[in-house]
């Protein structure tokens, strides 16, 4: 959108330095399904809160599980945590009618810290299939390379990581010119989804997070697959034919849990450089979407609940859980009060 002209200066400059508060619109199109693509999104968003927040505290407070394998699942339950947290909520917002609008520093924050998390969980899974490598290809190395400090190192280089790869385009967005524009086709903010309301040159945000896009979540998924690759070759060499499919459906789910998390993450990042045109918004929105609260509602079901460890320990926790109430039951029955 151009500038008027006749506007005086000062108004000029006003409108160019003090962008927003945006209007997220939702997904343009399928209005009258945003009551039930809200409600989808809100049960997919609440199972992932209780199973991450589940195996958290499992995680944290089980001494049998601190070992680098079920760590890595903690900073992966945290990443996901951060990833839904950061943008479900607001989407829901909007549908909802509470609030469909976003200052320009929300927003920024926003996309901020939910690109950090996904950069940050993208490292943490390349972390665990080389934890998985290390322990089927090289079980000899396995205590010598994978140490308690290795999970540390991989936090702050998975959170450092982000925050680096995302400096740049927040930097970007504050300097491009804004003339007034304030639809945001979206349920939440994204890179070039807020560029494209800028007026100026938007071609370094573009180029930018093309090269981001290879050499971030890109180079990850070609070194997790080339793990698991070597993983399925040694695993197809396993005298026992029972572990064999054992650990070939434990990949199989893993591996779909990745095709979900990831190709609708690098359809949405693509789509936004070289298919605007093309592809209709509402396919690309709801793309965006899945990958923020699908993965997160199911990466503790097939990483965390198919561990024979961690399912023997959530269920003496909610034994735990439903006994508190049945003992308070059976003691007011014995004791009635006057």
């Amino acid at each position: 959108m151009e500038l008027d002209p006749a506007l005086p200066a000062f108004s000029r400059t006003v409108l160019l330095s003090r962008p927003g508060p945006f209007v997220l619109l939702g997904v343009p199109g399928l209005e009258a399904l945003h009551a039930w693509l809200s409600v989808s999104m809100c049960l997919l968003y609440l199972a992932a809160l209780i199973e991450n927040s589940l195996l958290l505290r499992l995680v944290a407070t089980d001494k049998a599980l601190q070992t680098v394998m079920y760590q890595l699942l903690g900073l992966l339950d945290a990443a996901d945590l951060i990833l839904a947290t950061s943008t479900v909520p607001k989407a829901l917002a909007v549908p909802w009618g509470l609030s469909s609008e976003i200052s320009f520093g929300a927003c920024l924050a926003q996309l901020f810290v939910a690109h950090v998390a996904f950069i940050a969980e993208s490292s943490v899974l390349l972390a665990m299939a080389v934890d998985r490598y290390v322990a089927i290809c090289q079980p000899l190395c396995y205590g010598a390379l994978l140490t308690q400090s290795v999970v540390g190192l991989v936090a702050v280089a998975a959170v450092t990581r982000g925050a680096f790869v995302m400096l740049p385009p927040v930097v970007l967005l504050q300097r491009l010119p804004y003339c007034g524009q304030r639809a945001l086709p979206h349920t939440y903010c994204e890179h070039m989804g807020v560029a494209r309301l800028a007026c100026g040159d938007t071609c370094p945000n573009v180029w930018y997070g093309l090269a981001t896009t290879l050499l971030s979540p890109c180079l990850d998924l070609g070194l997790i697959t080339a793990s698991y690759v070597l993983i399925l070759h040694a695993v197809c060499s396993l005298p026992s034919q029972g572990a064999r499919h054992k650990a070939l459906g434990t990949c199989g789910a893993q591996a779909s849990v990745l095709v979900l998390f990831y190709m609708p993450a690098l359809f949405s990042f693509l789509a936004h450089r070289f298919g605007h045109h093309t592809v209709p918004d509402h396919i690309h929105i709801l793309l965006a979407n899945l990958y923020v609260v699908l993965p997160p509602a199911l990466n503790p079901v097939v990483y965390g609940v198919q561990t024979q460890q961690i399912t023997q320990r959530l269920r003496h926790l909610l034994r735990l859980f439903w006994a508190g109430p049945l003992r308070k039951v059976g003691s007011e029955r014995a004791f009635p009060q006057e």
